[in-house]
């Protein structure tokens, strides 16, 4: 078979970690006769710059150094789009059905699809990027990874997202763990069997390849090896977990799960403590430790006094997708939506001042699930049992709220199993049964935090203020909130503190905080009803070896 051929496309210097005479191992085959390509191995930050401002239209360098760039059409990821091959090895193994994110295909598709891509990648006037790195900053368990792309973006996005080797181990790197080709602006042909669109996203995990046509949305690399990354690591007892983490300087680790918009990046970050990471995370036998090299952090809105760290990593080195800046002063207008409202910045971790190199730390001491509740009835803070614990994890409940273009002011429920449906491989309560028989082990302690609406839902009451949340959160981070006494509510049976530290006492429990019970009590039972119907979809599915804990679990929620 035809190899992408490699050359050296411009002069480095002796010294350079990413000297292309490095690279020496297969690329990407295709039976076609194409002419080859050459190829940019690992090339550096500033290298990187260069070919996108040459080549790339639409990419800048901002007044701050960053390289600001457009991801095209798609400016998120394209979840009906993601495919993955279903064959001997993951047809008994995955999630499929109700529910899943796994929207299969067989592997003719795939390797029309990825002769598709390979041919495309070939045929390129100029070049394509490769990277090689490693994922997860647990030594004895980190993954190779090779990603092949066309665009520089592409290349400087995943060079700051995955975990950068040495000189050394990049010599010594071998054969990857798993590869991505990504076509980018490529489409898939519509008329293949099983595509719905021109943009597929296509895993194989038998053949340890991942393929993306028809989006140059960097996401769905990021999060296409976070899915492969929620298969590779269950196989080896190791927990994967979509959650923001960080350490105290007593050692004393915290998980942050949460969906989007209920502060999880913004209370992981700390000054007082280590951040570990923001978004992917491996919990095994030894500790935790972060999958990703960097942090891909939402910047709509973004300002200095509120995000200081985030604002200062947006320097040189770092990505910005799709923001919108002055012609002239290349300033960040951080507010303007125009392009969309995901826009993103992607930098290396150690652009955060108080990042903990390497990214590992030990067991895990307090699980923390965000909810952003904007019915207005959840307490500002919970402390779980174990199965109660394993009931919110699985449920991943937050809250949206609402368009006002037609009127509709009423908050929605969101459900996401694990905090992260979009992404798991296996069956939620797989990744259930490891956290709870993690937690049991370690001595970690649960807690369901309300960063949402008190006084009333969405419209009548008003966000609790980030100040308190941040007092319970230092709270349960010192131990002292274990020691106060606590009482359990009605319907959903939390345990709610009596006192929390310069946290005012009547708004630890919801029903003080509404002017209507009726109204409360209405509300209340209208979630509780919502997470029933939800959990109806696990109910029939035991929860790891212990039938007893199954029955706990399925016990543990609303009661209505």
């Amino acid at each position: 078979m035809d190899q992408i051929k490699v050359v050296q496309a411009k002069k480095h210097d002796q010294n350079d970690v990413d000297k292309v005479s490095h690279f020496t191992p297969t690329i990407c085959v295709s039976d076609s006769a194409l002419k080859f390509t050459d190829v940019l191995y690992n090339l550096t930050p500033a290298e990187l710059y260069e070919h996108a401002v040459k080549y790339e239209k639409g990419s800048f360098i901002t007044s701050t150094g960053a390289l600001a760039t457009q991801s095209g059409a798609k400016t998120g990821r394209s979840p009906r789009d993601k495919r993955v091959v279903k064959d001997a090895t993951t047809q008994d193994d995955l999630w499929w059905g109700k529910g899943s994110p796994n929207i299969e295909m067989d592997e003719h598709t795939f390797m029309i699809n990825r002769e598709r891509a390979v041919d495309y990648l070939n045929s390129l006037d100029k070049v394509v990027f490769v990277n090689d790195q490693f994922l997860n900053w647990d030594s004895e368990n980190k993954i190779k990874v090779r990603i092949v792309s066309a665009r520089a973006y592409h290349s400087l996005f995943m060079h700051n997202m995955c975990i950068r080797p040495t000189k050394e181990e990049l010599e010594n790197f071998g054969t990857p763990d798993f590869t991505i080709y990504n076509a980018g602006k490529f489409p898939c042909n519509r008329y293949t069997h099983y595509m719905t669109s021109s943009t597929s996203v296509d895993l194989h995990i038998a053949r340890k390849e991942m393929v993306i046509l028809g989006t140059m949305y960097a996401g769905e690399m990021k999060k296409g090896l976070f899915s492969v990354m929620h298969y590779l690591m269950p196989k080896r007892q190791i927990l994967s977990l979509h959650s923001g983490c960080n350490m105290g300087k007593s050692g004393d680790v915290a998980l942050f799960f949460g969906l989007s918009g209920t502060g999880k990046t913004t209370l992981s970050t700390d000054h007082n403590r280590y951040l570990i990471g923001d978004d992917e995370h491996c919990w095994s036998d030894k500790g935790v430790s972060n999958i990703e090299g960097g942090c891909y952090a939402k910047c709509i809105d973004l300002s200095r006094e509120k995000e200081p760290d985030i604002w200062n990593a947006i320097k040189f080195g770092a990505v910005l997708e799709n923001v919108v800046f002055d012609d002239h002063t290349r300033l960040v207008n951080y507010a303007d939506k125009s392009v969309t409202e995901n826009t993103r910045a992607a930098y290396p971790i150690e652009f955060i001042p108080n990042a903990l190199i390497p990214c590992v730390g030990p067991h895990p001491k307090n699980v923390i699930l965000l909810a952003c509740d904007a019915f207005g009835v959840l307490p500002p803070v919970s402390k779980l049992n174990l199965a109660q614990t394993m009931y919110h994890f699985i449920s991943g409940y937050t809250a949206l709220v609402a368009g006002t273009e037609d009127g509709i002011k009423e908050p929605t429920a969101t459900f996401s199993a694990c905090f992260g449906a979009a992404f798991l491989m296996l069956h939620p309560t797989k990744y259930a049964a490891m956290l709870a028989e993690k937690m049991q082990r370690h001595g970690a302690t649960g807690w369901l935090v309300n960063t949402g609406w008190s006084g009333g839902s969405y419209g009548s009451g008003s966000r609790i203020k980030l100040a308190y949340t941040r007092k319970i959160i230092d709270a349960i981070h010192s131990g002292s909130l274990l020691k106060t006494e606590y009482k359990k509510t009605e319907v959903f049976g939390l345990e709610i503190p009596s006192e929390v530290e310069e946290v005012p006492s009547e708004i630890l429990d919801p029903v003080n905080t509404w002017s209507d019970e009726n109204a409360y009590n209405e509300t209340l039972m209208k979630l509780a009803g919502l997470f029933k119907n939800n959990f109806e979809t696990f109910t029939n599915y035991q929860i790891g070896e212990d039938n007893k804990l199954t029955e706990e679990i399925l016990a543990a929620g609303p009661h209505c």
